[in-house]
């Protein structure tokens, strides 16, 4: 942690040459600002006042500035204000100024041309009404970029500006309809006179320096641009750099469009595709490195001669900018798919990164304070001349008042603290943007010549024989030849790592041609190339999971996104938490309701990766070998339950006709849900159940299920979720989609006519509550166990369940000489039923197998309640934790689960013992 002081007594802004300039110059006009941090009441009353005196416009603008900016360093300098009551301080002056500007220099122009108008309809909500003609007047927007769209301006900031109306059209003219010009004439105008109002230097100075330069082509662009020509630009034209440039976009004015129900908020179905894309983004990584090469670049020569530029605490090494540029870039790559990411302030989307668990949060914690402090600096410098600099003064005498209002005591201590929070920086920078880091940066990996840029016939011959042979084909394969230049040489290098890695022993060349097979239809998706290269971390994971089975290399085909889950520190340190996945969904989709994006699709989508990443995350953690079988299924089972929740709260919300804010509702697990064993793949097996007395209840609820299961099963873009089957509802397929409670308990318990069969209790002892009203949950419960003991004829009930057996063995014939691992006699079924035996049976003489506690629990309780001998419950519970295992693996690497007889028959033969205590000889 990097120390800090208290400002003392010594620290007066009066040692500001700026501050006494303006103390000399307006000392009548000082009072006029209302105490504490100017807001926009205090700037507008000021502002009145200033006129009431009988300052003009214009300079009553720059009059205002200069007394913001006195009150400001007095606040900041000598009451210790925080960052945030500065920056926001001074970008509402900024945006006061504006909104101020528009309104003169729109009553010049329309006095004399007419306002603008447009004809068509309104590219977004609230449009101003139409008139007789049809015609509207035109929307029109000034766009804050950087500094002022975060909010985050500092004291002598110019403000970058971008002027965006809606389209194409004419003035109305002047009142006998003369006068009339484009559009395109009138906005530009229009930007003309309001550089004019604010950024002319009169006797009173600026009001602000305004550039322009960021709008679409630059200096040679038109000084303003139709919405349509925009979203053309950025379409066609758009760089990557300019993407970070619009990340921090926000209208700014006019006041009555810069507000939340505004027309600017026309501008974000444009913009945000632009600047968050739907992948993860990974090649802005080299554009972001390029970028701030030319700004170093830049700062180098400027400080060729002139050592003292060095110490920019803005764009020098371990600076503001490159905090900024760690924060953007982290955004711009993940943004489109986690829109909580999406804030304008540093700050705020330092600790939404954290909170995403894309940086440490300590890490995180100390860029935070390093741009706090890098930004109180700053102010300081700027108070001194109110000039437009970065460089600490050269002057012993504004170094040691900058160090006393920063809270040291000395010159020597306030530089070791600025040293100490710019080399956090430039670490953390490095580490995130310095380039290629693993294997193979040299002339070449493990003694071998490296591969020209391109050249992937050179790196065959460093290949081992079955990786060389898959490889060969790409030689002149039109995918690879299609490449741009710079993706073809990220796949060369990826490749030379790979062999590298082969050769030492890290991964194995199985997994390098399962990666091949998984680039090779993914080629034209470059950002998955850059985000191998980039992060060789996720790279060696990566091959490491291909490496270990089948399953997940087929999973990463059919999911490629979820490979940035690779890149989490704390991966393979944590499980799943139900708590942390919710609350993560709601906060997308609340970032998405702000932004007007929170249609059913893109929910549907969010559902899909947010459960596709985490099934992911368990699947790298089970071929680790970190979590046990049982273990996997308690994940992918808990996994499975929020996603119930989280889509039946979502699909209730959006139901058309609901008739109460929470639904009267639940969702009972059976099979593998129900006991918590869920596989990867695995489908569901769900009843649902109400109990609403309203008379529209029926169809409401079966409205309900509808929508729920089609968010569930539906295919997107993004792939589905699960497969859903309710067959043990009652009466089967044949049965309503959804049952009133008291039906439902009806059937289970054998009250009247229609009634459940004995495998439907045998499917009771493994059904669980998993969501819904929670008074329901309880009245379950007592069903379910009023089903589990109610009295039966022992001899009729195994004589049905090994009835029930010989179906699924006629149903699952085994190959001569072989053992399957479910469905043989010795196999998990037959310990799975003799288990359901023993709870409907006997679970009300022993209430310890009431429980839905899975076999491997129950199977023991057994043992100990002394319905099975010494020793069998446990041996029968190892046979069927060994099945599972087994059965477990063969499914992730796609291989049978029919396996020799002789490797079986120890954990077959307690399983067979099992069988033949409980229910019989086989």
């Amino acid at each position: 942690m990097i120390a800090t002081a208290h400002t003392g007594s010594a620290a007066s802004a009066e040692h500001s040459r700026f501050v006494q300039r303006v103390r000399r110059r307006y000392a009548p006009e000082l009072a006029l600002l209302p105490p504490g941090a100017p807001g926009p009441d205090a700037l507008r009353a000021t502002w009145d006042a200033l006129r009431a005196r009988g300052y003009e416009p214009a300079a009553a603008l720059r009059v205002l500035r200069h007394l913001t900016l006195e009150r400001l360093a007095v606040l900041d300098c000598e009451h210790g204000a925080a960052l945030t009551d500065i920056t926001r301080a001074v970008t509402a002056l900024a945006e006061f100024v504006l909104d101020q500007a528009a309104a003169l220099a729109c009553a010049e122009l329309d006095a004399v041309h007419g306002p603008p108008y447009v004809d068509g309809p309104a590219p977004g909500p609230n449009a101003p009404a139409a008139d007789a003609r049809g015609q509207r007047p035109c929307a029109w927007w000034i766009v804050g970029m950087g500094k002022l769209g975060a909010r985050e301006l500092n004291v002598s900031s110019d403000i970058d500006l971008i002027y965006v109306y809606e389209a194409d059209g004419e003035t109305a003219g002047d009142a006998q309809g003369r006068q009339r010009i484009t559009n395109h004439e009138y906005f530009a105008k229009l930007v003309k006179r309001m550089q004019a109002l604010i950024s002319d230097v009169t006797e009173h100075g600026q009001a602000f320096r305004v550039d322009l330069a960021l709008r679409p082509n630059g200096n040679s662009g038109p000084p303003a641009v139709p919405l349509g020509a925009l979203e053309d630009y950025f379409q066609a034209h758009g760089r990557e750099w300019e993407r970070f440039a619009w990340l921090k976009s926000r209208v700014v004015a006019p006041a009555a469009a810069a507000r939340r129900d505004g027309t600017g908020q026309w501008l974000r179905p444009v913009v945000l595709p632009f600047v968050f894309r739907r992948y993860l983004d990974y090649a802005v990584f080299e554009a972001l490195r390029r970028l701030h090469r030319q700004i170093r670049d830049h700062a180098a020569r400027r400080a060729a001669g002139h050592p003292e530029r060095a110490w920019d605490v803005k764009l020098s090494r371990g600076g503001i900018r490159e905090i900024e540029f760690i924060v953007q870039l982290l955004q711009v790559v993940r943004g489109g798919q986690f829109p909580e990411l999406r804030t304008r302030p540093t700050l705020q989307a330092l600790q939404r990164v954290a909170r995403a668990g894309l940086m440490p949060a300590d890490q995180a914690q100390r860029l935070a304070d390093a741009y706090t402090f890098l930004r109180r600096v700053e102010h300081r410098i700027q108070y001194l001349d109110d000039q437009q600099t970065h460089v600490l003064p050269t002057r012993d005498d504004d170094l040691a008042w900058i160090a006393v209002t920063m809270g040291y005591a000395d010159t020597p201590a306030f530089l070791r603290a600025l040293d100490a929070h710019r080399e956090v920086v430039a670490q953390e920078f490095d580490t995130l943007l310095g380039g290629e880091r693993g294997g193979c940066n040299g002339k070449g990996c493990n003694g071998h010549t490296r591969a020209t840029p391109d050249d992937l016939a050179a790196l065959l011959p460093q290949c081992p024989p079955a990786l060389a042979e898959r490889l060969a084909p790409w030689v002149d394969h039109p995918r690879v030849l299609a490449l741009r230049d710079e993706a073809r040489t990220r796949l060369v290098r990826l490749l030379e790592r790979t062999v590298a890695w082969i050769d030492a022993g890290r991964v194995t060349e199985t997994a390098a041609i399962r990666l091949v097979d998984w680039i090779e239809p993914l080629l034209r998706r470059e950002a998955y190339l850059a985000l191998l290269q980039e992060r060789p971390a996720v790279h060696e994971r990566m091959l490491r999971v291909l490496g270990a089975a089948r399953w997940p290399a087929r999973y990463l085909l059919r999911h490629p996104g979820v490979i940035d889950e690779l890149a989490s520190v704390e991966l393979y340190a944590t499980r799943f938490d139900r708590a942390a996945f919710v609350a993560d969904l709601e906060q997308r989709r609340w970032a998405l309701h702000k932004t007007g994006e929170d249609d059913d699709e893109a929910l549907l989508d969010l559902l899909r990766r947010a459960h596709h990443a985490e099934v992911f995350r368990t699947l790298a953690r089970d071929v680790e070998g970190l979590l046990t079988v049982e273990q996997v299924a308690d994940d992918l089972s808990a996994l499975a339950d929020a996603v119930l929740d989280v889509t039946g709260r979502w699909c209730w919300q959006r139901l058309r006709g609901r008739h109460r804010d929470e639904p009267r509702h639940a969702i009972i697990g059976y099979g593998k849900l129900g006991g918590k064993e869920l596989g990867y793949g695995s489908d569901l097996d769900i009843v649902f159940v109400y109990d609403d007395d309203d008379e529209r209840a029926p169809e409401i609820y079966a409205a309900f299920v509808r929508k729920l299961i089609n968010w569930l099963t539906v295919k997107t873009g993004e792939g589905d979720l699960f497969e859903i089957d309710t067959a043990l509802r009652p009466n089967g397929n044949s049965g309503l989609l959804v049952t009133s409670f008291d039906a439902y308990a009806n059937y289970q318990q054998n009250r009247g006519s229609n009634t459940a069969w004995t495998w439907e209790h045998q499917a009771m002892t493994r059904a669980r509550f998993v969501v819904g009203a929670d008074d329901l949950r309880a009245r379950f419960d007592a069903v379910r166990q009023a089903v589990i003991t109610a009295p039966r004829d022992h001899a009729a009930l195994a004589a049905e369940i090994r009835a029930m057996r010989q179906r699924l063995y006629d149903a699952h014939p085994v190959r001569p000489g072989y053992f399957d691992l479910k469905h043989s006699p010795g196999g998990m079924i037959d310990i799975e039923f003799a288990v359901q035996y023993l709870v409907l049976a006997h679970s009300a003489a022993h209430p310890a197998l009431r429980d839905n506690a899975g076999n491997i629990a129950l199977l023991q309780r057994a043992e100990a309640a002394g319905l099975l001998p010494p020793g069998m419950g446990h041996a029968a519970a190892d046979a069927y934790r060994q099945l599972r295992q087994w059965q477990h693996r063969a499914r992730l690497d796609e291989a049978p689960t029919q396996i020799d007889p002789a490797q079986a028959e120890p954990w077959a033969s307690a399983a067979r013992a099992l069988w033949a205590h409980v229910l019989g000889p086989s």
